[in-house]
């Protein structure tokens, strides 16, 4: 069966890698730094800025540089905000525009421009566009990385909402952080806070993020999941903070029942892809499908702990994703046309 992320894949591999262009630097880039803070953004200037701005607030004497990645080559509204630091030596580093859009895309130009452009850095961050760091996150992250002698370290993202009212959300699975206290974790699951050693790259396949996950989202758990699976460290620095802006538009009923579908589309894909043969993928069809059900008891025990219909109904969004999924029906949220992480 071809699923429509099949034909995004199919879709997404042209034009080359070589479009991407350069479009601002700092004046006098240190290629020697060994660790580079990379930021994809799509149509998120006013975030950006802020974004930056606790960049090169950070409270750390390691020496660190930046790579921006505007991914909306049609507007470059990134590329204002980016020159500005760059150019005022705000921030060291550079900017791209990787005119390929979509979330696989960007994250994977970010990152690539990052291992060429300092080919002595060994840590490599990420942070989104929408996203605060507090001013130790760097080094905590980089120091956590350098005592566990772990491959990839992660930290959590707390939402900060715009409607006070929806506060009561932060114990939803869409925002809450996947672990509460530090140290090693078997896996992390999202790139919105986390730390990559330059050896990861040079062991997994490339590009490093699936292109079939450009139009879906999660690219990240699935590059994760394949990290896990080749027997790399994980660890886990609670410490290492940062804020995410929740704008109303994310905290709908509709989002979140919508976030619940997608998660369930990864996950779904995540497995199809290790399914080596028709009768395997036959399989997880039929898993998938029975999950729909089996997912009841269990959104049940969550309304009765948490008390919170929308927290409660999350399981059953999420199997009935993997089950649409299965049957090649899934949302598409890095469309050109959406701005949905």
């Amino acid at each position: 069966m071809r699923t429509a992320m099949d034909e995004a894949a199919t879709v997404s591999l042209a034009p080359e890698r070589e479009n991407r262009a350069l479009v601002a630097a700092s004046g006098a880039l240190d290629t020697t730094i060994g660790i580079v803070v990379c930021i994809p953004s799509f149509r998120r200037p006013q975030h950006l800025r802020k974004t930056l701005n606790s960049l090169a607030r950070q409270s750390t004497g390691r020496r660190f540089a930046v790579v921006i990645v505007d991914n909306d080559a049609a507007k470059c509204e990134a590329v204002p905000v980016a020159t500005e630091f760059l150019l005022a030596g705000k921030l060291s580093g550079l900017c791209v525009v990787e005119p390929r859009q979509g979330n696989c895309h960007a994250i994977n130009a970010a990152f690539e421009t990052a291992l060429e452009s300092f080919p002595h850095a060994g840590h490599f961050l990420m942070i989104d566009d929408d996203e605060i760091a507090s001013p130790g996150w760097l080094d905590k992250m980089v120091h956590a990385a350098e005592t566990s002698g772990a491959d990839i370290v992660g930290g959590p993202v707390f939402p900060h909402f715009d409607d006070a009212r929806k506060r009561g959300l932060r114990d939803h699975p869409a925002f809450a952080p996947a672990y509460a206290t530090s140290g090693p974790v078997p896996v992390i699951y999202g790139s919105g806070n986390c730390l990559i050693s330059r050896s990861v790259f040079e062991r997994m396949p490339q590009p490093a993020f699936d292109l079939r996950f450009n139009l879906l989202g999660g690219g990240d758990t699935d590059f994760f999941w394949r990290c896990m699976t080749a027997g790399m460290k994980f660890h886990w620095a609670a410490e290492a903070v940062i804020d995410e802006t929740v704008p109303p538009g994310r905290t709908s009923l509709r989002w979140l029942v919508v976030r619940g579908l997608r998660i369930g589309a990864i996950n779904y894909h995540v497995q199809r892809k290790v399914a080596p043969n028709r009768w395997s993928r036959a399989a997880l069809t039929l898993k998938m499908l029975a999950a729909l059900p089996m997912s009841l008891p269990r959104a049940i025990g969550l309304a009765l702990s948490a008390h919170k219909a929308v927290i409660a109904m999350h399981p059953m969004t999420v199997a009935a994703g993997s089950a649409l999924a299965a049957i090649g029906i899934e949302p598409q949220p890095y469309k050109a046309s959406k701005i949905v992480s």
